[in-house]
């Protein structure tokens, strides 16, 4: 268990320990008058979440919104649990998340295909939230959580159509969840920035994911603050490299699809070429193979290869 970290005057980050890994999906404490987190990681993290409440001397009761990027379950899946525990709190989501939250039944059937018998240690269990408990917010509206801070939200796909970010002014920042792709602070503390696109399936967009980054450029921001692991204020180095990435990726799958004819060896083989890429790039800047983060690299770049050829698959349906 870590201590919650503070990042900004009134701006903490508990670490929600998902899927067990340190540093893997954070939830971010908005101390401002009317108490916001963002994100709730899966129903597992919950006792994390709440033990760093406990130790930023909050109780639950004072919680006002929860909001979620989007409805993945490592972002979304423990909301309805966290509301239990706060009942004078309602949760904030993307107008095509909102069904889903309420009746999770589809997100249930879907993690269960994907995650089989691991699915109930992992997620476990996904709660209803009662419609009357849910605030959806369109593209540009806004939420005032003090008197002189006014989160303002902003449709964010590429990674998922259910996703906005969340501009927050007091340090001209952004909580983009996972569009902006995914940062690794256990190579950024051995020197080293390393930011790749996030393309799990099912909605992975490309074309999407690059006007998102096109439209957080364009606001100037000082700082952005991952789902997916804390925050950074090398905002240029991030749209950059996503974008670096994001081509090298879609090239390197793109060619497993046409090398192969089943979608086990397509992901099979976009998995293997791109973490031999992108352990090539750390090996330049004279990372060991056993570093930590590289266990979880391998997890992101598993998922990143199914939504590729998911996308690619979905493409060629849509021309034939």
């Amino acid at each position: 268990m870590s201590k919650p970290r503070k990042l900004a005057k009134n701006l903490y980050l508990i670490d929600d320990f998902d899927l067990s890994w340190e540093e893997r999906t954070g939830t971010y404490v908005l101390f401002e008058e009317e108490l916001t987190i963002i994100e709730t990681s899966a129903s597992p993290s919950i006792p994390y979440l709440l033990q760093g409440l406990k130790e930023l001397q909050i109780s639950p009761e004072e919680v006002k919104y929860i909001i979620v990027t989007h409805i993945h379950l490592d972002h979304a899946g423990g909301a309805g649990l966290m509301l239990q525990h706060c009942p004078n709190a309602k949760v904030v989501v993307h107008p095509k998340g909102a069904r889903h939250l309420a009746d999770p039944s589809r997100l249930i059937a879907g993690a269960r295909m994907v995650y089989g018998e691991k699915f109930d240690a992992l997620f476990d269990p996904i709660v209803p939230i009662p419609e009357d408990r849910l605030i959806v917010k369109n593209h540009e509206e806004e939420l005032s959580i003090g008197q002189n801070c006014m989160l303002k939200f902003y449709d964010s796909p590429g990674h998922a159509n259910h996703h906005f970010s969340i501009y927050y002014p007091p340090t001209n920042a952004m909580f983009t969840g996972d569009t902006s792709g995914v940062y690794y602070p256990q190579l950024h503390r051995d020197g080293v920035e390393l930011y790749l696109p996030s393309t799990s399936p099912n909605q992975f967009d490309p074309d999407k994911m690059r006007q998102s980054l096109s439209m957080f450029e364009k606001l100037n921001l000082d700082h952005i603050y991952f789902g997916h692991f804390g925050g950074s204020e090398n905002v240029n180095e991030i749209y950059s490299q996503v974008r670096m990435w994001l081509n090298i990726f879609v090239d390197t799958a793109s060619e497993a699809y046409r090398n192969y004819e089943q979608t086990e060896d397509q992901v099979q083989a976009t998995e293997k070429s791109i973490l031999a890429k992108v352990l090539d790039f750390l090996q330049s800047k004279e990372i060991p193979a056993d570093h930590p983060a590289i266990e979880v690299i391998k997890l992101d770049i598993n998922v990143c290869s199914q939504g590729l050829i998911h996308y690619l698959e979905h493409q060629n349906r849509k021309k034939s």
